[in-house]
């Protein structure tokens, strides 16, 4: 069993925000694969059952995602190796998907609440680009505004792609996921 990990917050007030993408792509993985489980709630996160698939999206807010992130693995006893948390990247350009088998968790307080509360930096993780050049909105500020019509235009198909390395992740585990998906100009 592998489990995916959508990193956003809870509430209506930050639907469609920067900082919700990682919600996004477990919503749209859901879509694109017409699953239509119903989500229950574990170790405050909401999690959707599918073949041998756990999509989750925890509702801590982002700087407590790990102890969801880590419950949800215990509860079901899947290794860190088989859990891949998504989420939105301000070092990355708009639009660009990346996707690695560990490291640090630069500035993003999610995935630094994953890492501390899983006691490694050797969690898989596929980080979405959300930073535009020339932005003027301190971090904080930027990643709670939504996305304009304009920047939609390259957050969908980096959606997609996330999608896509998804389904890699899970039939080929991450190294070949990450040989595919990190080619910048090749169609998975």
């Amino acid at each position: 069993m592998k489990a995916v990990f959508g990193l956003g917050n809870p509430g209506l007030s930050y639907a469609l925000t920067r900082h919700n993408v990682g919600f996004e792509v477990v919503d749209l993985y859901r879509k694109v694969h017409r699953i239509r489980s119903r989500g229950r709630m574990q170790h405050s996160a909401l999690v959707f059952s599918w073949d041998d698939l756990l999509l989750v999206k925890p509702l801590t807010y982002m700087n407590d995602s790990g102890r969801a992130v880590r419950g949800v693995l215990a509860q079901h006893g899947i290794g860190i190796r088989d859990a891949l948390v998504v989420y939105d990247d301000l070092d990355l350009p708009l639009g660009r998907v990346r996707l690695l088998s560990s490291g640090g968790p630069g500035s993003h307080k999610g995935i630094t609440s994953v890492l501390r509360s899983l006691g490694t930096e050797d969690v898989p993780r596929l980080r979405i680009g959300i930073e535009v050049e020339g932005r003027e909105a301190p971090g904080m500020d930027y990643v709670l505004e939504r996305f304009s019509p304009g920047e939609w235009q390259a957050v969908v198909p980096a959606l997609e792609r996330a999608v896509e390395a998804i389904d890699l992740f899970r039939s080929a585990g991450i190294d070949a996921a990450m040989t595919r998906v990190n080619r910048k100009l090749d169609p998975l």
